[in-house]
């Protein structure tokens, strides 16, 4: 009978902890990083902690595993929301800068540098980095109706993947917004000019299918 709320309340616990181990790497870093830090964080008693992660690199794990989920959720739920017609590639990449410039993609990327030299955290980044950017190529290729079976539509996909994670990198270093805008209004007419689409009766096909 009381199993279900238990089970419940564990849950929330774990989601806490993961939701604080965020913050704090986005706060402090992957160095500045500690258990303690993130139990305080997310008012939860250091036992408990170490009841659902045992050690810092179980706890990183685990906020990555959370990161990539919800990021994911967040990218289908706004690729969904962008209306099609005119300004709807300008739409999409802006929707990209806003993934790219996110406390969340900060996680990602101080997680990216720390595996650098951690073969363990290494080993549970890679496949959901892998992970994450086929599905990112995938939401931003249908989302511009990109016909990737025509030579060079894939290769402009990638690109623009490829500009949005270098100016979210840059805006960790200072406030890029309005570079960023201009950047992102010229490459959207690159866009809208140059790259193969599939015709609509053909795009909503694929999105159904």
């Amino acid at each position: 009978m009381h199993r279900a709320p238990q089970q419940e309340r564990s849950r929330a616990m774990r989601e806490r902890l993961l939701e604080a181990c965020v913050e704090v790497l986005v706060e402090r870093g992957f160095a500045g990083t500690t258990t303690t830090l993130v139990s305080q964080h997310a008012g939860v008693s250091r036992g408990a902690q170490l009841h659902h992660f045992p050690s810092k690199n179980d706890l990183v794990i685990g906020a990555v595993e959370h990161v990539t989920e919800i990021r994911l959720a967040e990218l289908r739920t706004a690729f969904a929301s962008v209306p099609h017609g005119p300004g709807r590639t300008r739409e999409i990449l802006g929707v990209l800068a806003d993934h790219v410039t996110s406390p969340l993609f900060v996680a990602a990327l101080e997680l990216w540098v720390a595996a650098r030299t951690d073969p363990v955290l290494d080993a549970a980044v890679a496949p959901l980095e892998r992970r994450i950017g086929r599905e990112t190529h995938r939401l931003t290729a249908e989302g511009l109706q990109a016909d990737e079976s025509r030579p060079g539509a894939r290769e402009l996909v990638q690109a623009t993947l490829d500009l949005l994670r270098g100016l979210g990198l840059a805006n960790t270093l200072t406030d890029d917004r309005r570079r960023r805008a201009r950047v992102l209004d010229r490459w959207a007419a690159v866009l809208d000019d140059t790259l193969p689409r599939l015709s609509p009766a053909t795009a909503g096909a694929s999105t159904t299918n």
